[in-house]
């Protein structure tokens, strides 16, 4: 939309329409609270493989990731073997973890990010964006090419990955998603839902603030004006490849 040329009315005229919108608005909220019911009711998969994860303190198995909570949350963060920085879209919704997580730690929910490298090589990126969330490896383990968010080299090269539940050629061999998990009173696991791409959306706080505003994302393609919160006086645009 073209700000600089939009109308200009009268309170009244104006409060006519923001009326209309309102009953859009209102419409949306009961949509939004249909589909999550509808979330929530989805059926579950029973987790019986071994996943295994390395956190400060040495090996950890996917109950562990749990803490004492009964939900977990997992976000697939991309930050694969070799890099020095995490992918700038993924660290953007991060930057929103540590705000959340005491408020979900007291409401039974364990917040805990996941990447491929191995431990040790994503220490260093944490510290310099000064988070405090849980933060663990996967490597050596299928556990990101199980739930969606790795692809084997010679798929991702071939255009034979799978990414956001169907096949595509523009899939790379590292990219973003989240999971939840629900552990019942004897421990068994259970897998109830994965998202990906614009699905991930709804964990971006900073987004619905634009959204809010005249000139909305203002971005041609997403997340393209995205660094890294110490860089914003430069730095390249964001790695995260982000579909519908």
């Amino acid at each position: 939309m073209n700000v600089q040329n939009h109308p200009v009315v009268s309170r009244e005229e104006w409060l006519a329409a923001r009326q209309r919108h309102l009953a859009d608005e209102k419409a949306f909220t009961r949509e939004r609270d249909r589909l999550s019911a509808q979330r929530r009711a989805l059926p579950w998969v029973k987790v019986d493989k071994d996943y295994r994860f390395r956190g400060p303190d040495g090996e950890l198995k996917l109950a562990d990731l749990f803490g004492q909570h009964s939900q977990l949350i997992v976000y697939h963060f991309m930050f694969a073997k070799g890099w020095e920085e995490g992918c700038q879209g993924c660290s953007f919704l991060a930057d929103h973890f540590d705000g959340a997580d005491l408020h979900l730690a007291h409401h039974d929910i364990a917040l805990v990010a996941v990447s491929h490298a191995p431990f040790a090589e994503f220490q260093a990126f944490k510290r310099r964006m000064g988070w405090a969330f849980d933060w663990v490896s996967s490597d050596g383990s299928d556990f990101n090419y199980d739930f969606g968010v790795c692809a084997r080299s010679e798929d991702a090269a071939a255009g034979k990955a799978t990414y956001n539940y169907e096949k595509t050629d523009s899939a790379e061999e590292e990219m973003p998603g989240l999971s939840v998990f629900y552990r019942d009173e004897a421990g068994a696991i259970f897998h109830t839902y994965s998202t990906y791409a614009r699905g991930l959306d709804l964990l971006v706080g900073a987004y619905n603030f634009h959204d809010l505003t005249p000139k909305g994302r203002n971005e041609d393609e997403i997340m393209e004006w995205v660094r890294h919160h110490d860089r914003y006086e430069g730095g390249a645009k964001s790695a995260c490849c982000h579909g519908e």
